[in-house]
């Protein structure tokens, strides 16, 4: 099991001792500040720099602790279904600096790295080796440019997780989240590709994560339950949170979350009994989720 390296601990120690908040999605908000359908969300680092600075403003405005920058599809394979392949530094680059000029000093800023929409060999095309490169391109991007944390996200696929955690060990000597996204069925809760919270803790400890957990997917009350699984797998690991608001319900090709900021936050309680340290929203979760999410967590422990 990984723990935080001499190098790490710096990070570590500025944030809160109790549990750490999060901000919520970015891809809802950025599409409410009006990205066209089918346009890449990172080009907006360049295009409209002022846009994603407001987004970080309303979640640090609310409290969060942890911002996550604007690059969740910003390497090279994701990027080139845009026609962009080759502004993977550009991109990422532009979501640092945007970030950290949105944070206040003691706020920690978090690269997102999200999967890259390719499936591993032999159910794909891509390499393991080829995964490594492409992570390894986008995380020193985010790394030159000054990134407290690398935090990878949504990931469906074992392999593809281990890949970008190990090229993040390769590049850096940043602490390292990874979270997966799991669906839930009568066989219970494994991601798309049949991985299941416990193997999904076990083995992204052991490729070196710092800390792992669930993200997107599922609503809270789902998300509580694989926490708890993780948490009886891996009893000693810092657990990472951040649930969807709800599962979509489509009105006229519209996306409508259920879950309302009173209703995250009645679950925050649970969320950290399971064991979170650091919680924050997914898809459809917005500032006012998080405000409401903050005040739950420091009623909780007294913060």
């Amino acid at each position: 099991m990984a723990q935080w390296s001499e190098a790490r601990r710096p990070t570590l120690a500025r944030l809160p001792g109790w549990a750490w908040l999060a901000d919520g999605a970015m891809g809802t908000m950025v599409q409410t500040a009006g990205l066209p359908s089918g346009e890449c969300p990172e080009s907006w680092n360049v295009t409209h720099p002022e846009r994603i600075i407001d987004i970080h403003r309303q979640y640090l405005d609310a409290g969060c602790d942890i911002i996550l920058t604007n690059t969740f599809g910003g390497s090279r394979l994701k990027l080139r279904r845009f026609g962009l392949g080759d502004r993977v530094g550009d991109f990422n680059r532009a979501g640092v600096r945007l970030a950290r000029s949105a944070a206040r000093p003691e706020a920690l800023i978090a690269a997102s790295i999200g999967p890259t929409g390719e499936l591993p060999e032999p159910y794909g095309e891509v390499s393991v080796e080829t995964f490594i490169l492409v992570f390894a391109e986008q995380i020193a991007a985010v790394a030159e440019e000054g990134v407290d944390l690398i935090w990878i996200e949504t990931m469906s696929d074992l392999t593809e997780a281990c890949a970008a955690i190990t090229a993040a060990q390769a590049t850096c000597q940043l602490p390292i989240i990874t979270t997966m996204t799991f669906e839930r069925s009568p066989r219970g809760y494994h991601t798309m590709m049949g991985v299941s919270p416990t193997e999904a803790a076990r083995c992204l400890l052991d490729a070196g994560a710092d800390c792992v957990g669930a993200n997107c997917g599922l609503g809270s009350d789902d998300t509580v339950e694989i926490i708890r699984a993780m948490r009886a797998a891996v009893p000693d690991a810092m657990l990472v949170a951040k649930p969807n608001a709800g599962l979509p319900q489509w009105n006229d090709g519209q996306a409508l979350y259920p879950e309302t900021p009173e209703w995250m936050a009645a679950r925050v309680p649970r969320l950290i009994d399971a064991g979170v340290r650091i919680f924050g929203g997914c898809c459809g979760t917005t500032p006012e989720h998080v405000r409401a999410m903050a005040r739950a967590g420091k009623t909780v422990v007294g913060r």
